[in-house]
């Protein structure tokens, strides 16, 4: 039994099969899943793992791409006390590990592609007891054999649900720890912004391992619609999906909607259901969206610390803001000594509220720094207006983070990377903006005396240690790196002379 005052996605689950049962809950590969379908495999599978005797808070890493299991996993982590480490599937064997290492799986689920990764996991660290491959592994499958679960088990509001690697603290990424409270919130906030109901069908272009994809998913199985999967993105099935299924909202990072609109010029796709998309795009390709599908693009601003998403706007509502503070959201402007800054000023973005998340997991002096003042210091530049508009003004130097087609690429992940090649002396790396992207990642090298380097065997040797969409498209080599007057590299001059 849970708490008189508490409330788990769990639950949510059991009350849309109760009361909204035989509406469709998921489509998927031509299928629909009705919302007592989805709650009876949650059940199923959620007595499955009960059977492997793990204890309370117990994590489970998950590398799929997107599928059903992933709604099953929200369901029975909720039902289990069991904690979801959400592995970005695009992280090179060394960063995944990374985040093996860090949270100490018991459990390792992945899709096919993803098979050899996961078992190279479960061999190398003795705690993974248990590693099985969605629609291939019989042993997998059998977790659904067992009756539907009874009596979940007991667990608090404010208790770690998810685990979501994101901020690099020196070169490696740290786990924001999301509570149900937190996703739940989140969900509500969602479905009061953008009108979600049971009439409202969302397609799952979006990751569910990347906090928006959460955001946006688990709302509308919050509001009772429609959740529309997609394994991977393809324009033309998206806009046939949007035109089969009548889809009426989706996010987007660049290039969605540019590769959207080429697809549109060679064949023609009836749109007219859909109402929002909602995301990062230029001004640009906003306009000739907004035109030519007739519905309304959406900005934002967010993090997976608070959460997801904590402002948001239709996109020409306030010109070059990220939108307006939301409900659930307390946002302050500071200075460098946590003072409290006038409408119209810049300074560092803080967060209050029911959307913060719970810390970083296994770092306390992290925690300290990042809560100090009662407050979450996101380290994000902005500007708040008498309207309580947010203006994004970038990142804190030592926060810098660039965001190539959505993705959190922190500039000291990919020096670090770089610096292990032994022709490389110096390197700066920084965001750059991109036509395909929005945002690229360009870095500066100089080399050690007597070696040689071309720009395709650094960008070829940074792809074998980390993640494709970390790797520099830009690379350019100078004899010395500018420095500042105490020897650093001098960081903002290279950006103003090499951007």
């Amino acid at each position: 039994m849970n708490s008189l005052h508490n409330l788990t996605c769990f639950d949510i689950f059991e009350k849309n099969a109760l009361y909204n049962g035989a509406s469709p809950a998921i489509h998927w590969n031509g299928q629909d899943i009705t919302y007592a379908d989805l709650f009876a495999q949650t059940t199923k599978l959620s007595h499955g793992l009960k059977s492997l005797n793990l204890p309370a808070q117990s994590r489970i890493a998950v590398l799929c791409k997107n599928h059903p299991v992933f709604f099953h996993l929200f369901g029975a982590a909720s039902a289990l006390n069991f904690v979801l480490v959400l592995i970005n599937r695009r992280l090179s064997r060394e960063e995944i590990f990374h985040v093996v290492e860090d949270t100490m799986p018991a459990v390792i689920i992945c899709d096919s592609e993803m098979a050899g990764e996961a078992r190279a996991a479960a061999t190398s660290f003795s705690y993974i007891k248990h590693c099985y491959v969605v629609d291939e592994d019989k042993e997998f499958s059998s977790l659904y054999d067992f009756p539907p679960l009874e009596n979940p088990r007991p667990i608090g509001p404010k208790d770690p649900y998810i685990i979501i690697h994101t901020a690099a603290v020196q070169g490696k990424p740290r786990g924001a720890v999301l509570s149900q409270e937190n996703i739940l919130f989140s969900n509500q906030q969602i479905i009061q912004t953008y009108g979600l109901d049971r009439t409202k069908a969302y397609l799952n272009i979006l990751p569910l391992f990347h906090i928006m994809g959460i955001n946006m998913s688990l709302g509308m199985i919050q509001a009772g619609g429609r959740n529309i999967l997609q394994e991977k993105f393809d324009p033309k099935k998206t806009l046939a999906l949007i035109q089969e299924q009548k889809i009426t909202i989706f996010g987007s990072f660049p290039p969605i909607l540019s590769n959207l609109m080429d697809a549109m010029q060679e064949g023609k796709f009836d749109l007219s259901s859909f109402e929002i998309a909602a995301g990062l795009e230029t001004p640009e390709t906003v306009k000739k969206w907004e035109s030519c599908t007739r519905s309304k693009f959406w900005t934002m601003y967010g993090q997976t610390e608070t959460s997801g998403l904590i402002t948001f706007a239709e996109y020409f509502k306030k010109p070059g803001s990220a939108g307006a503070v939301s409900a659930l959201a307390n946002i302050k402007i500071v200075d460098e000594f946590d003072t409290f800054l006038p409408t119209g000023t810049t300074g560092e973005i803080v967060v209050q509220g029911p959307l913060v998340f719970q810390g970083y997991w296994n770092a306390e002096e992290l925690n300290a720094i990042t809560f100090r003042e009662g407050w979450h210091h996101t380290g994000d530049l902005g500007m708040m207006d008498s309207e309580g508009f947010l203006f994004f003004k970038g990142r804190k130097a030592e926060r810098e983070l660039i965001k190539p087609g959505g993705e959190n690429v922190f500039p000291a992940e990919v020096e670090k990377a770089i610096l292990k090649h032994d022709a490389v002396k110096e390197v700066c790396v920084f965001g750059v903006p991109d036509p395909k992207f929005g945002e690229g990642i360009k870095a500066v090298c100089s080399l050690n005396h007597g070696k040689n380097l071309t720009k395709e065997d650094l960008i070829k040797f940074c792809g074998s240690l980390i993640a494709g969409y970390k790797k520099p498209r830009y690379v350019e080599f100078i004899k010395e790196l500018p420095k500042t007057e105490n020897g650093t590299i001098d960081r903002q001059k290279i950006k103003v002379e090499y951007a």
